[in-house]
This record gives structure tokens, C-alpha cells and sequence, in this order.
């Protein structure tokens, strides 16, 4: 499996000063807002609502704070009017963005981040203008734990349809086509495997080096963007750190 890591990525955001790390938890707080009004507020039930609790835990946010979002979803399900929304351009050397946001008001959102690519000497583009260098795929992060064995752990993710599997110090992160994904996360929690995030995301076809000067503005952009409170999760094709 090539390219960043997916559970490096959360950790990194865990990371953040306490200011972004409210920004983070407001909006984890969307995403378990439209999870409970597209299926219901039992995990059980709504896999979706299942995977954005895994995420807010893998971003320290409290037990409380996530059932109080629920239990406000809940009482509020009529009310939400989040739409998701997929933005797609171009940063500094060209570097292809597809920039996932959830908005109350679209206009405003694309407004904000024509401003963030133009400023960070970037251009947003047209629907489908950089979607074709990436895919749609499931990524699973499983965590290692006494007895969680590799070849075990891939051979139960191969057996359900993964593609790839590769391991960190503490996690395997696992990936699938998205006829797999659901299969795939069941097969694992089955056998009693502790999924620590379960997404869908969009992965490169292929990446490029960026290092120096370039790799300052495209961190400089990255940053812009994730201090938007409409964006929630932002995939690029540069490997920063070669």
C-alpha cells in the first residue's frame, strides 16, 4: 500500500493545539450529526454512525461529548440541513486536492475555498477535473494488540476481499474496493478485532515528490483548508515528505 498513512493522519490532528482541537471536535460533531439522520442514532444499526464514533474516539473526543451530539442529532434530525459537498483543484506544483466539506450554505463554502486554493497560489477546478487520478476505496485501521498476529489479521482481511494490508508500529491499516468495505469490517470484528477507523476515502493512483520551498506552501495550503469549519477530510497526491 503506498502513499500517507491514514492513522498518521489522525494522529497528527490529534496533536493540535486545544483551539483546533475544538475545531476538530465541532466538526466530528457534523459528521455524527448527518450519520444519525441518514440512519438513526443506534451504532448498532447505522454502520456510518458506527465509523464517525471510531473516528471521534481516535481524536480523543469523550464518550460524553459524543453521545450529548447524538442525543442532540437526535432530538434535532429534522433540522439538519448539512449537505456534503466534494471540491475538487489544484495547489502549489500542481498538486491534485479533492477536499471533502459538509455546509449550510454551499455558496459560502465555495466561496471560502476558492479563496484558500487562490491564495495559496492554487486554482479550485471543475467537477472531475482531478477525480480521475484517484479511487473511492475502504481504509480500516486495526489495532495491534496481544495476540492480534499479521498473518492472521491479513489472511482473515484477504479472505473478505481487502486489496492490501500493511503494518505500523501499533496498527495495520487495510484497504478495500467498496463492494468489500462492509464485508471486509465485519469479517474483522468478528473475530474480535479492535477497528480503531473505518472510512471512505480517496486514494491517489499515483503520487508525486515534494520536498523544500514546494513542501512548505502545499503544508501552508493544507492548513488553510482544515481550519475551515465546513471542511472535514482532505486527500492530495504529493508524498510532503520525500
Amino acid at each position: 500500500m503506498s502513499g500517507h498513512s491514514k492513522w498518521a493522519n489522525i494522529r497528527r490532528k490529534k496533536e493540535k493545539s486545544d483551539a483546533k482541537r475544538g475545531k476538530i471536535f465541532t466538526k466530528l460533531g457534523r459528521e455524527l450529526a448527518v450519520a444519525v439522520r441518514e440512519g438513526g442514532p443506534n451504532p448498532d444499526t447505522n454502520n456510518k454512525l458506527k465509523d464517525v464514533i471510531a473516528k471521534a474516539k481516535a481524536a480523543n473526543m469523550s464518550n460524553d461529548n459524543i453521545m450529548r451530539s447524538i442525543k442532540k442529532a437526535s432530538g434535532e434530525a429534522g433540522n439538519v440541513t448539512y449537505d456534503e459537498v466534494l471540491y475538487e483543484g489544484y495547489g502549489p506544483s500542481g498538486i491534485a486536492f479533492m477536499v471533502e466539506a459538509m455546509t449550510d450554505n454551499r455558496n459560502r463554502t465555495a466561496a471560502e475555498i476558492r479563496h484558500v486554493f487562490d491564495k495559496s497560489g492554487g486554482q479550485m477546478g471543475q467537477s472531475g477535473s482531478v477525480a480521475w487520478m484517484f479511487e473511492r476505496k475502504g481504509v480500516l485501521i486495526v489495532e495491534k494488540t496481544e495476540g492480534t498476529d499479521e498473518d492472521t489479521v491479513m489472511m482473515a482481511a484477504l479472505e473478505a476481499g481487502a486489496e492490501d494490508m500493511q503494518s505500523e508500529e501499533d496498527v495495520f491499516e487495510i484497504q478495500t474496493v467498496l463492494t468489500a468495505f462492509g464485508g471486509v469490517r465485519t469479517a474483522l470484528e468478528e473475530q474480535g478485532m479492535n477497528i480503531l477507523s473505518a472510512e471512505l476515502e480517496w486514494i491517489p493512483q499515483s503520487r508525486v515528490d515534494v520536498d523544500g520551498e514546494a513542501s512548505e506552501k502545499l503544508e501552508k495550503l493544507i492548513d488553510m483548508l482544515e481550519d475551515s469549519d465546513d471542511v472535514q477530510s482532505i486527500y492530495h497526491n504529493a508524498n510532503i515528505d520525500a
